[in-house]
């Protein structure tokens, strides 16, 4: 069942890129992973099969690994559990299934916590011109996608639209305050650590990626939204991986490569709205996603 916009009997309280959430009471909310795809800050008019899907599943697959480590905002992404919980959802079941997750509320710290174990995207960018990164200036004789030993704690502003900013961890503190920055600094390196060590088990290096966190009303750090998937993280290859070059990645990379071609033919200009996809672009994109979930976990996607 493919999804572009959700409808569902709940208080819709944002819409995302990808992600609509819903209001479920005073403690809950329902987030809801569609299947549209975004390249360049601009939304595509057609979905990926199956990517909603992945994105919940990964991120679930992940919240169940990570649970001895950090608290986190999941409470179920079964679509059972969820209709039993939200009896509001029954005659839902359908649209839910596999995308959803039922999650507790919190308060979200307005920044990114990126942690970058391999430098590359506009962090290579960055120290290619000025060998900085966010303007803080990083060991020299770095090449493109080498390892960073030890990760890059990076944040980043949250921007509602167009790109994320870097920043320092200093102009994090004076948002957040020290020990809040070097409590979810802790948080973000040791969940990172994790999942680099247990995707490399499986041939995917996690290059970079990016984390979100909350608290509870009584205090609680949780860690929240996606974690460690194709769209917010770079996951590369570890079969012919090397050093000074760009990788292959399992994401929208088939989509990217295409609008590509197309900008640079002048069919489009970067903007909304963007060109019709081709289905063979659409076909590509959706595999990469789901080659992304078999590697990582060892099962095939299942939304019943």
């Amino acid at each position: 069942m493919l999804m572009t916009v959700s409808d569902l009997p709940l208080e819709r309280i944002a819409r995302g890129k990808v992600r609509d959430v819903y209001a479920v009471d005073a403690e809950r909310l329902l987030l809801v992973a569609t299947d549209r795809v975004s390249a360049y800050d601009v939304v595509m008019a057609e979905p990926i099969p199956q990517k909603g899907a992945v994105l919940t599943q990964v991120s679930a697959w992940w919240f169940r690994q990570l649970g001895d480590l950090v608290d986190h905002h999941m409470i179920s992404a079964a679509a059972d559990e969820i209709v039993a919980a939200v009896p509001a959802l029954k005659g839902h079941r359908a649209a839910i299934a596999g995308r959803a997750m039922l999650c507790r509320r919190g308060t979200v710290f307005p920044i990114e916590c990126v942690v970058r174990g391999y430098i590359t995207g506009s962090a290579w960018r960055e120290y290619a011109k000025a060998g900085t990164l966010a303007g803080e200036t990083l060991p020299t004789g770095l090449k493109e996608s080498g390892r960073l030993d030890p990760p890059i704690f990076s944040p980043a502003t949250k921007a509602e639209s167009g790109h994320d900013e870097n920043i320092t961890i200093g102009q994090m503190q004076k948002a957040l305050g020290a020990d809040v920055t070097a409590e979810l600094e802790r948080l973000t390196r040791l969940v990172y650590t994790r999942g680099r060590d247990v995707a490399l088990k499986r041939g995917i290096i996690i290059a970079d990626t990016k984390f979100e966190f909350g608290r509870t009303a009584d205090g609680k750090i949780l860690l929240i939204d996606e974690v460690m998937t194709p769209d917010s993280s770079r996951f590369w290859p570890l079969d012919g991986y090397a050093e000074g070059r760009p990788q292959p990645s399992f994401d929208k990379q088939p989509l990217r490569d295409w609008l590509d071609v197309e900008r640079h033919a002048g069919r489009w200009n970067g903007e909304a709205p963007p060109p019709k996809l081709p289905l063979e672009v659409v076909e590509a994109t959706s595999k990469r996603y789901l080659e992304a979930y078999r590697r990582l976990t060892g099962a095939e996607l299942s939304v019943s």
